[in-house]
This record gives structure tokens, C-alpha cells and sequence, in this order.
């Protein structure tokens, strides 16, 4: 915790010293003399030694007060021109953007490139969150937000759509032999599970990813428990790539992977997912910066 003496004798100190005399210093800051003089006795008491030579005139420092007052000068000038910046407004401040974690970590932070060729002058601000931020209270300008359907009481924009399949690394399925051939032959792998925290009974689970495979092979056993669970999606996708096993995963979020040949689609049964929106508050100031925002989305999907 800082230890200061009082701001106002500190003030009174910085003025004298800068303009050589009390007389100027208490009309800069609109007290009489006297009291610059008492407010610069306190400081004095206060360091334990004297700030100024007591002689007529000119006003001169002591050693102590020479070495006070650069410190003091250069940090009122400081604070002067933080002040001031703060009323000046910003050309192009940051655009807030809140996303799912493993959206923003997976898909939007490695075509960040590309919005910055395209709009150099527009910053984005990227707030990577599962947690659903008040766009109402000002916790970000823009949300991307992952629903069945558009929520309401918002300006909402689908961008895109995913589907889920299973995905694992491709030298996952060479150590166990090849292609799967059957929904059973992918059994034995290490199935990897992640929590929804929507609470969306049909979400595309390994449960419900299952229960749809048994209409095609009935002898299907769908009470199949997975071998490694995560709490967050991002760290599920992890373990993936680096050949843990294999999860259900959106397209979407792990296009770039599936693009790359990091990760393949173990199987082609799909499950549909849900809906990528753009929403923002209706007759947002940022209209137009989030409309640059939302077309520039589908265009690098």
C-alpha cells in the first residue's frame, strides 16, 4: 500500500517550486499564500526535513526539495495528460467481440490475420468466454453467441451452421489398424467427452451420437462409457489432436484441423449442431462497424 502525504500539500509543494514564488503558486491554485505556505510546513513535517531555504527572497530549494521536485512535476504532468486523453475521443476504439472459448481459440483468433489485411483501421477487442456477457450493461459491443435459434430482444445475424461427427487424429486410426468399417469398430478407440453446459438434451453427445447409430447396427451396445471427460470443449479438442481419442466435434470449430489433415472424420454419421449468431443491441451505435464485422464473418467461413 502506498504511503503519501496529503495530495493538496504535495500540490501546493510542485507549484511553488515550479514557479519560484508562493504568491504565484496560490493563484494558480486559488488559495491564499498562507495557506501555500502552511499545506508546504506539513509536507515539510511530514518528510522530516525543510523544502525550501527560509530567506526572503528568491524562494530556493534545499537539496531535499530538489529532489522532490522533479518527481512531483514529471508526475502531475502525467496525470495531467491522462486526464486529458480520456476527454479526447478515439478514432477507432476497439470493436468488443465476446465468444465461446473454443470458437474464439479454434476458429476467429487464427483468421484474426485476415480482419486486420482487411480493416486495418477497425481494432477488435476479443473477450474468449463461456459465460454469457450483458451486452446491455456495456460488457462488449457484439456477441457471438451458439443457439439452436436467434435469442430475442436482439440484432441477430447467422453467420453459419455446423454439423457434429466424430473426429480423432489420423495417426490414431493407423495405430489401430486403418479405416473404421462399422459404427462398432470405432468402440474401440477412447471415446473423450466434453460437458454441455446448455443442458440441451439433444445435444450432440456420445450419448445421442450412439443412440442414432443403433438404428443402424441394432447390436450397437449404447451404454458405452467414454474414457476421458473434460469440462471445457477447447481442452477436449486438445486432447484430440494430440491423438487421445476421438470426441464428437463441430465442423466448424475444428474446420481448420479437419482442412489441415491434423484431425479426419472417424466416421460419417452426423448429428446437426446449432447456429452461429452475430447479435448486438438493436440501434447500437456500432451499427455499422458490427455489420463490417458480421459480413467479414461469412466471408472467411
Amino acid at each position: 500500500m502506498r504511503k503519501l502525504p496529503p495530495l493538496r500539500a504535495l500540490h501546493a509543494f510542485e507549484a511553488a517550486a515550479r514557479h519560484g514564488s508562493f504568491k504565484a503558486a496560490a493563484e494558480e491554485l486559488s488559495v491564499t499564500p498562507t495557506a501555500i505556505s502552511h499545506q508546504i510546513r506539513l509536507l515539510e513535517e511530514t518528510c522530516g526535513r525543510p523544502l525550501f531555504q527560509r530567506r526572503p527572497r528568491p524562494l530556493v530549494l534545499t537539496s531535499a526539495g530538489a529532489r522532490l521536485f522533479p518527481a512531483l512535476r514529471d508526475g502531475f504532468d502525467v496525470l495531467a495528460g491522462a486526464v486529458a486523453a480520456l476527454s479526447e475521443p478515439e478514432a477507432h476504439p476497439p470493436l468488443r467481440v465476446t465468444s465461446p472459448s473454443a470458437f474464439a481459440s479454434r476458429w476467429l483468433v487464427p483468421r484474426l490475420p485476415k480482419w486486420r489485411e482487411a480493416n486495418p483501421m477497425q481494432p477488435l477487442e476479443i473477450i474468449g468466454t463461456d459465460a454469457v456477457l450483458d451486452l446491455r450493461s456495456g460488457a462488449a459491443d457484439v456477441a457471438i453467441r451458439y443457439a439452436r435459434r436467434p435469442p430475442v430482444d436482439f440484432a441477430a445475424h447467422e453467420i453459419c451452421r455446423d454439423t457434429f461427427f466424430p473426429v480423432c487424429s489420423p495417426g490414431l486410426l493407423a495405430n489401430d489398424g486403418g479405416a473404421i468399417q462399422r459404427v462398432a469398430d470405432l468402440l474401440r478407440l477412447p471415446l473423450i467427452h466434453f460437458d454441455w453446459m446448455s443442458r440441451d438434451p439433444d445435444a450432440p453427445t456420445w450419448r445421442q451420437w450412439l443412440t442414432v447409430a443403433r438404428s443402424i447396427d441394432p447390436d450397437l451396445d449404447t451404454d458405452r462409457a467414454w474414457d476421458l471427460s473434460f469440462r471445457e470443449e477447447i481442452h477436449a479438442i486438445d486432447a484430440v489432436v494430440a491423438g487421445q481419442g476421438v470426441a464428437i466435434c463441430s465442423d466448424i470449430v475444428v474446420s481448420r484441423e479437419l482442412n489441415s489433415g491434423a484431425l479426419v472424420k472417424a466416421h460419417p454419421l452426423a448429428l446437426p449442431g446449432y447456429g452461429f449468431y452475430v447479435l448486438s443491441i438493436p440501434h447500437s451505435s456500432r451499427a455499422a462497424t458490427i455489420e463490417l464485422f458480421s459480413n467479414w464473418m461469412r466471408s472467411v467461413i
